[in-house]
């Protein structure tokens, strides 16, 4: 599936009318959520059968179309299904019980096959449910017109604080070609440095959060001082908003151009599978942990492994930094220690340099068996990709 986002240009009637389709989404889903809880044990047919129950229940429900509700009661229906997938799995601390959607300057309503018509050009669409939002404007829809209206399975219309925005999900596989490198690389993630890789190479730690905090900070205590209500409160919420999007913006840029770059460079991409949810739980490391998005960057790895047929490799993150990348002897150190000095062949090298290599030879030593989190095609490898190292 591929999903292409245009920003929508209307007039601020227009806008309304996308909130009042938006509220009535999150009035659905959150009517489905109740009915289950109300009722546990019935399943996701039960709850698409409960969106006419709400349609004949309330007259402004039917302004949305039937599709649409029908994708409100799937949403509903997923983190139900996320959550029963967490206990059956047994993971550890909260298991995402469903909650209820508020209201909030994001917001999202989904449509399917109907509801909606792009134009000929496909730079316009019209919204036809019974909001009657009108026509808008798309920017950034550059790539819409190579593929056919059949292959549109659903239109997302998201709200933001910077304006209003279009989803639409395609039904293509994206493949890209690329020559083979022969090489492989493995990578280590730090605060220092956002990553350093086996080769010794590093790339600095952007630290977007730590950039912006002292205009996030300065908008957060004027907005405390407005009064609840008013429209100043209104206005200073609006413009946190817009820079903490700026920041996480910032962040998935940065990800996704390093993981391209990575991932295009190199046959073989192995990295530690780190459990961040628990690393955060240290309240000293916490925020340089989330700003440098250590997930986000490995989730963009593995998709672009699978675009250009690059194996990515997830290894366990034990003993990474303690064992000698030179002989094996296990090294102990505490993360204060930033040298890493082997006591038995007396090897010297920077304790993230070692970590990297560690990992590579982790990565190497599992692709091709069985519990392996590879994911590309192995003909390279299979066909001597290894073999420069």
């Amino acid at each position: 599936m591929l999903v292409f986002e245009a920003k929508l240009q209307g007039q601020n009637e227009q806008y309304r009318k996308l909130d009042e389709a938006i509220r009535t989404a999150r009035f659905v889903r959150n009517s489905c959520l109740r009915y289950w809880m109300d009722n546990r044990g019935i399943g996701r047919y039960e709850l698409s059968a409960y969106c006419k129950v709400l349609r004949d229940s309330f007259e402004w429900c039917k302004k949305l179309s039937a599709q649409a509700c029908q994708a409100s009661a799937q949403r509903a229906w997923s983190s139900i299904a996320r959550f029963y997938d967490n206990c059956k799995k047994g993971k550890p601390g909260k298991k995402g019980y469903p909650q209820f959607k508020k209201e909030q300057t994001q917001g999202s309503v989904e449509y399917k096959v109907d509801g909606w018509k792009l134009s000929e050009d496909r730079r316009y669409i019209t919204f036809r449910d019974g909001f009657n939002a009108g026509t808008f404007k798309m920017w950034g829809t550059r790539d819409l017109h190579f593929y056919q209206m059949k292959q549109f399975k659903r239109v997302r219309v998201v709200r933001r604080a910077d304006g209003y925005y279009v989803q639409f999900c395609i039904d293509q596989e994206r493949r890209e070609e690329r020559e083979p490198t022969f090489k492989t690389i493995g990578i280590d993630v730090g605060l220092n440095h956002f990553y350093t890789d086996s080769d010794g190479n590093t790339v600095p730690n952007p630290r977007h959060l730590r950039k912006s905090e002292k205009s996030l900070k300065r908008l957060s205590r004027r907005m405390s001082k407005t009064q609840k209500g008013s429209k100043n409160r209104t206005k200073f919420r609006n413009k946190l908003a817009r820079k903490h999007l700026k920041v996480s913006r910032q962040r998935k840029d940065f990800a996704i151009k390093t993981a391209r770059c990575v991932v295009k460079s190199n046959d073989l991409v192995a990295y530690e599978d780190l459990k961040v949810r628990n690393m955060v739980r240290n309240r000293h490391l916490a925020k340089s942990i989330s700003d440098a998005a250590w997930t986000q960057f490995r989730q963009w790895v593995e998709y672009f492994g699978k675009v250009f047929g690059v194996v990515t490799v997830a290894v366990p993150p034990h003993y990474t930094s303690q064992n000698c990348s030179n002989c094996g002897q296990v090294v102990k150190k505490t993360l204060s220690t930033r040298t890493h000095t082997c006591t038995k062949c007396g090897h010297v090298q920077d304790r993230d340099h070692n970590a990297a290599r560690n990992i590579l030879e982790k990565g190497l030593s599992t692709v091709g068996h069985i519990g392996t989190n590879a994911s590309g095609e192995n003909d390279l490898c299979a066909r001597g990709g290894n073999s420069s190292k």
